[in-house]
């Protein structure tokens, strides 16, 4: 089995699960997120937000390809390119931090180690750029698929909270800890990143 991680970019895009490409609740705030969708632009906000964080910040998201075939994906950005972050209770995001955007296993790829492989690539890529943690908000009353990730299953895998909420609580992974992770979170971070996004069929390659 061949699997490699990719980063993400606007040629490997459509590589996405199709909610997910055209899905602009992080991207956008809240507002301009539900003008878009009414108009139908999400899709093309989409592009524009890569394309902008691409050029101003860099990389930030890993797509990956199992026999070539796209099977999962993360996404992180620092909080300033992250408009829908600073509409949470607990906002904002520490400033040494990148915030977890969300992030997505195909089913029947969990439990093989790739949410580890991909979370430890993502802190190698952010250690190099000087940055100390992971942040994300977690959904406390998570019930089904969503773009906010559960705050069980963050702190599964060893998010601790930074500021306490009772349904939107403010978590965070210092990212020296996730390079010495062990196979025993492996499970938990494959529920977590399985929890995100259902969709039973992804276009190959």
């Amino acid at each position: 089995m061949g699997r490699r991680l990719v980063p993400l970019t606007l040629d490997n895009l459509p590589d996405l699960p199709k909610r997910c490409r055209s899905c602009v609740f992080w991207e956008l705030d809240p507002v301009s997120g539900e003008a878009a969708i009414e108009a139908g632009r999400s899709e093309l906000e989409k592009e524009a937000w890569l394309s902008a964080v691409l050029l101003e910040w860099g990389s930030c998201g890993r797509v990956v390809y199992v026999d070539d075939v796209p099977v999962g994906f993360v996404l992180y950005a620092p909080p300033a390119y992250v408009p829908r972050s600073m509409a949470f209770p607990t906002s904002p995001v520490s400033p040494d931090a990148v915030q977890l955007m969300t992030a997505w296993i195909m089913p029947g790829y969990q439990g093989q180690g790739l949410g580890r492989v991909m979370v430890q690539t993502v802190a190698k890529d952010l250690l190099r750029r000087n940055f100390k943690a992971i942040e994300a908000f977690g959904d406390a009353r998570w019930k089904e698929p969503a773009c906010v990730l559960p705050a069980e299953h963050l702190l599964a895998v060893g998010f601790k909270t930074v500021r306490a909420h009772h349904r939107y609580p403010r978590l965070r992974l210092e990212l020296r800890t996730t390079l010495s992770w062990k196979e025993d979170v492996e499970l938990a971070l494959d529920r977590l990143l399985g929890a995100v996004q259902k969709e039973p069929v992804l276009r190959p390659l």
